[in-house]
């Protein structure tokens, strides 16, 4: 049974608020320090509009901070339900995350807000699927045993830190290196064709022109 569609005022604020919520996203991942009112100014959007959603920056960091935790909770739990090859359910866990890029978010605005008592509860139960993921792919014999789930964690955050033209390009790169990482922790290790061109220099370069 599909549900009634949404009233013209109703569909207008879920709207606003996912354009909110991206704009935040983009924003404070750039500029933690930025003032709220630029969420509002990229979002399009009062920022009356915004207020009436989120009173503060500090509520609106734990929302996008609770969102990437659940997005990571869910990766992860589909994972742990693929019962096919265990490499192949591990490799998808893997890229899942680095699509979601929770780990921007871990990498930016980590200590730049008061975590709730939710946010703890998603944080611990996203740890726990995360060592169950991993200890699943080790004992299965096709993960490296002397890689820790801390060593992961911290893969995903140097994946996050390529930004390398738009978010498309960024990307295409990120999984371009994670091919290249994933074939170092299998086992047996793994000599694939790596996916998306190399970065060309004029692209490197390109990072150093002044923004206007």
């Amino acid at each position: 049974m599909s549900s009634a569609p949404m009233s013209g005022r109703k569909a207008q604020a879920a709207r606003n608020d996912e354009l909110i919520l991206q704009a935040a996203r983009a924003v404070f991942t750039a500029e933690p320090g930025a003032p709220i009112a630029a969420v509002a100014e990229k979002a399009g959007v009062g920022i009356s509009a915004l207020y009436r959603r989120y009173p503060s920056k500090e509520v609106l960091l734990q929302k996008l901070c609770g969102d990437g935790l659940r997005l990571y909770i869910e990766v992860s739990e589909r994972s742990l339900a693929d019962d096919g090859d265990p490499w192949e359910a591990f490799a998808g866990y893997l890229r899942g995350i680095v699509d979601a890029d929770s780990s921007s978010l871990t990498i930016k605005l980590a200590g730049t807000f008061t975590p709730t008592e939710e946010l703890g509860r998603l944080a611990a139960r996203a740890s726990a699927l995360a060592v169950e993921v991993h200890g699943r792919a080790v004992a299965a014999g096709v993960l490296r045993p002397d890689v820790t789930v801390a060593d992961i964690a911290l893969l995903f955050e140097q994946l996050a830190s390529i930004k390398l033209g738009g978010e498309e390009r960024a990307s295409q790169l990120r999984h371009r290196y994670l091919t290249l990482m994933m074939d170092s922790l299998r086992i047996p290790p793994a000599h694939r064709e790596l996916p998306g061109p190399a970065p060309e220099d004029a692209e490197l370069g390109a990072r150093w022109v002044p923004r206007g």
